[in-house]
C-alpha cells in the first residue's frame, strides 16, 4: 500500500462494514481503548459513530485502511480543544495510515476552530502510537499511574498528550 495514494475523507454509510472490521477487533482486544471489550457489532458501531463523533476513513484505492473520529474534548469552556481516536486495519499497520489520519485530523480541527488537540488516555504500552504522536508534536503533559488495565500487562500507566494547533 502506498500512502501517497491514500485519501482521508468523511465516512459514509457504505463504510460501516469496513469500519466495523477495524474497530471491533481493536475494542475486543482491550489493549488501547478504555471501553468494554464485549461489545457486539451494533454497540461497537454505535460507539464509533456516536453523535458527538465526526468519523473519517483513510482509503487506499477501494480499501478502507483506517478510521478516526474527531470531536470536542469537553463542552463549554473546554470546547476549543479537539479530541480524536484512531484505528488502523491490521494489514495496513506500519504503512503511514495513522500518520496520514492524524495529519488530516490536525488540519480538520484547525478548520473547525479548535485551538489544541488532546488525547486523554494514551496507553503507555502502545509505544508505536506514543512515538508517532510525539513526532507529530504532541507532548506528554500528564501520567495517569496504573490507569489502564491491560489484558496482557496488567495495570499500566496512561498518558495525557496535547499539542496546540
Amino acid at each position: 500500500m502506498k500512502t501517497t495514494l491514500m485519501q482521508v475523507r468523511p465516512a459514509i454509510d457504505a463504510d460501516c462494514p469496513a469500519v466495523l472490521a477495524i474497530v471491533a477487533p481493536v475494542l475486543a482486544a482491550g489493549e488501547t481503548y478504555a471501553i468494554a471489550r464485549d461489545l457486539d457489532a451494533a454497540a461497537a458501531l454505535a460507539y464509533w459513530f456516536s453523535p458527538a463523533h465526526d468519523v473519517f476513513v483513510a482509503q487506499d484505492r477501494d480499501v478502507v485502511a483506517g478510521t478516526y473520529y474527531l470531536q470536542a474534548n469537553q463542552q463549554g469552556g473546554g470546547a476549543h480543544v479537539a479530541n480524536c481516536g484512531y484505528m488502523t486495519a491490521p494489514a495496513a499497520q506500519g504503512k503511514g495510515v495513522a500518520r496520514a489520519m492524524c495529519e488530516h485530523s490536525l488540519i480538520e480541527a484547525r478548520k473547525r476552530g479548535f485551538r489544541a488537540m488532546q488525547f486523554n488516555h494514551v496507553v503507555s504500552t502502545n509505544s508505536r502510537a506514543v512515538a508517532l504522536w510525539q513526532k507529530l508534536g504532541f507532548a506528554i503533559v500528564g501520567t495517569l499511574p496504573k490507569a489502564f488495565h491491560h489484558p496482557v500487562h496488567g495495570y499500566v500507566d496512561s498518558y495525557v498528550m496535547v499539542r496546540e494547533l
